[in-house]
């Protein structure tokens, strides 16, 4: 199979936790309306319990701690040589003409460039891979946008390689081996929020890379008497994640990913 096999089904994955409660209800409704009512008040009470654990936050809490939490601190890191920061996309807004850096994309150009500056102090070479496609048909790859932007925030361009080409995490990961090994680092750090560097450093770990990984920014869930859309919405960035994890290892296992690289290999 191809080696995007890992790549999203994004529609429905980032709307799980409405699926499921659709779903619910749908059954429900059926069982209610052929005169099952045992199971439909059933499903009916589970629903409710459902949308207040997801809602008023316990799930989104312990769903994003499972996540995060090995990433809380910041490493301390001995720069090497030739160091590259690799700087994962967060997407594109369409902005009028202008193409912008998505939502998320802030807290990581930022802490980017502080990697970088703090690089430099250390007298090493130091390069910025940022990796991103055109994904949402903006018109301009990811890379090229954030490469603008981490100029503007002060980087050099000519420290600033680009991946224009990658479509997802999976791609990220495969498409960037291929500019590190031009570059060769002997120190790599890698830049993305706290609750995409699991699935991320999983994936760059198959292509034969083992970077530090940095948090950019951490979400948290918001304990609530009632139930919030910003609950729900965090359940369905986590189930993303960990739905992506659980399909590498199930692909592993049908032997549909390409053959994982040891760090060395050529």
């Amino acid at each position: 199979m191809a080696a995007h096999v890992c790549a999203w089904g994004a529609n429905l994955e980032e709307r799980v936790s409405l699926t499921i409660l659709c779903v619910l209800v749908i059954v429900a409704a059926v069982c209610a309306a052929r005169g099952r009512r045992r199971p439909a008040r059933g499903l009916a009470v589970f629903c409710g319990v459902l949308v207040i654990a997801i809602g008023c936050g316990p799930v989104p809490a312990w769903l994003l701690d499972s996540l995060e939490k090995p990433f809380e601190n910041e490493p301390q890191i001995q720069w090497g040589t030739r160091n590259a920061i690799v700087l994962l996309g967060a997407g594109t807004f369409r902005v009028g003409d202008a193409v912008e850096p998505g939502l998320f994309s802030y807290p990581r150009l930022v802490e980017t460039t502080q990697l970088y500056q703090a690089c430099r102090k250390s007298d090493g070479d130091c390069k910025i891979l940022v990796s991103g496609g055109d994904a949402r048909h903006h018109g301009s790859p990811e890379a090229t946008v954030y490469q603008r932007e981490l100029v503007r925030l002060g980087v050099a361009k000519d420290d600033v390689l680009i991946e224009p080409r990658s479509m997802n995490t999976w791609q990220n990961a495969q498409f960037s081996r291929t500019v590190l090994s031009q570059y060769a680092p002997d120190r790599t750090v890698l830049v993305s929020s706290a609750i995409h560097l699991r699935r991320s450093l999983l994936y760059f770990t198959h292509f034969g890379m083992a970077p530090i990984p940095v948090r950019a920014d951490d979400l948290q869930a918001t304990a609530s008497p009632l139930p919030m859309a910003y609950n729900f919405a965090l359940t369905d960035f986590a189930l993303h994640e960990w739905i992506g994890i659980a399909r590498y290892h199930v692909y592993n296992a049908l032997g549909w990913n390409p053959a994982r690289i040891n760090p060395g290999d050529a």
